[in-house]
């Protein structure tokens, strides 16, 4: 392996970028219209352009990103997270051209990326999972009420393809059902290309926490702790953390077990995530599903652990990363990370595009690591996720990482759009937060304090 093409963009390529050059990794960046002037394609060794501006016709353009490899010479490629790291036929295209794919096989891909498909598996591998229904297709909404029941409400609709939290809706009641799930059928079908979806048990009081795995492909399997995801906004994280607060021992223990037989069980090959609900109350947890790629929340394991995942992943896939023991992970420390976006929180965290007329972020040291994609005077534009960057702290303990991340937050300016920047220094200085009661619902429930008229 001499050169990597990254498909992707944004803070997840520059990040790519800096473990392929560490390596002594030639790289390349391909690029939409919007983003022919971007960091990422400032930063790699050659850049090719991939179409116009909207990801459907770049990004997301198999073609396209196949030609670029082939123009360039690149041996390899990295998908990142979003986009087309999860898809299978992809991955098969690039194994195809002969190209190294930095990632798992298509087949797990196939057999993980299925939210329902991928409950089964969890099943058979001893896994506990939520109660849910089978999967209904496109217009097939025969038996949903008699589903629903067997279910149990209040229910999430669920795409059965879908992921980070896009084509997930709750339903309360029974008489809303039919409209919502007809809703979630139309979203699919535009945001993944399948209509397809399923019933799921929802927890009212539950926290998101996964489980960073690293498979070898041989059936061997390590975990790499736990992070808690709780704090979200419209089923999408805004801050993590790791280790989880307040999370019983032996519970930590049977979700690291868990994670780690579903990968031996799928003989999984490279870095993934295993996502649990857990119920806030009596710490029971369920599988949710599971990421077949990098997670956008990697980095706080990187702080604890002391490990370059991006890097594992790149030898792995260039066959220079023999496989070890868990003793081998020992993690170190709390780190947090908090999700820097263009948004408007008073208006239910609407994107805010625009131009970045001012953009300071604080100085990296060896507690604090910053990713983004943006330097002052680039633009927001409506075309891409609007998150602008990632501020991670470390700290020996919770209180010291907390504080890290106040200090950072403050040391933080936007200007030129709307950004959640003063909501992320609420969140850090509200006491439930201190606490460490962190829950799916949190933003909702303290809502008018992190968020003041």
């Amino acid at each position: 392996m001499r050169k990597v093409l990254i498909a992707n963009r944004g803070e997840i390529a520059c990040r790519i970028m800096r473990s392929c050059q560490a390596l002594g990794l030639a790289t390349v960046a391909v690029h939409s219209e919007a983003d022919a002037a971007a960091l990422h394609v400032r930063m790699a060794d050659e850049a090719i352009p991939i179409g116009p501006s909207a990801a459907r016709e770049s990004y997301l353009v198999a073609d396209r990103i196949l030609e670029a490899a082939a123009a360039s010479g690149a041996d390899a490629v990295h998908p990142g997270y979003g986009f087309l790291s999860e898809n299978a036929a992809f991955a098969a295209r690039v194994r195809a051209a002969g190209l190294a794919w930095i990632g798992p096989a298509p087949e797990t891909i196939t057999a993980m990326g299925d939210k329902e498909r991928a409950r089964e598996t969890a099943r058979s591998a001893g896994v506990p999972i939520l109660p849910g229904s089978r999967r209904f297709g496109p217009a097939d909404l025969e038996g949903l009420e008699d589903a629903a029941r067997e279910v149990g409400f209040p229910l999430l609709v669920k795409a059965a393809a879908g992921g980070g939290g896009i084509g997930m809706r709750r339903v309360d009641a029974p008489e809303a059902l039919a409209e919502v799930a007809r809703a979630t059928q139309s979203m699919a079908e535009k945001s993944f290309g399948d209509g397809t979806i399923y019933l799921e048990r929802y927890v009212p009081v539950a926290r998101h926490v996964e489980v960073q795995v690293f498979g070898f492909g041989n059936g061997e399997a390590v975990h790499l702790h736990e992070r808690d995801c709780s704090l979200q906004r419209r089923f999408q994280k805004v801050v993590e953390e790791t280790p989880a607060p307040g999370l019983p021992p032996e519970v930590r223990a049977a979700m690291a077990e868990a994670a780690v037989r579903l990968c031996q069980a799928q003989r999984y090959s490279g870095a993934g995530t295993i996502e649990f609900i857990v119920d806030a109350e009596s710490f029971a947890f369920y599988f949710l599903e599971m990421n077949t790629r990098i997670q956008v929340e990697h980095p706080v394991t990187e702080m604890t652990t002391g490990v370059d995942l991006v890097g594992m992943q790149i030898d792995l896939a260039r066959g220079t990363l023999a496989p070890f023991g868990q003793e081998r992970i020992a993690p170190s420390g709390v780190a947090i990370e908090c999700r820097l976006y263009a948004e408007n929180p008073a208006r239910n965290f609407m994107p805010s595009p625009g131009r970045l007329e001012r953009f300071r972020l604080p100085d990296p040291a060896p507690h604090l690591r910053v990713d983004t994609g943006f330097v002052e005077g680039d633009a927001i534009t409506v075309f891409y996720d609007p998150m602008i960057a990632k501020v991670i702290c470390h700290g020996a303990s919770r209180a010291e990482a907390v504080a890290a991340m106040r200090e950072a937050l403050d040391a933080t300016e936007v200007a030129g759009v709307q950004s959640n920047l003063g909501f992320l220094r609420q969140v850090m200085r509200h006491a439930a937060y201190v606490e460490g009661d962190v829950f799916t619902g949190f933003i909702d429930r303290y809502r008018s304090e992190l968020i003041p008229r």
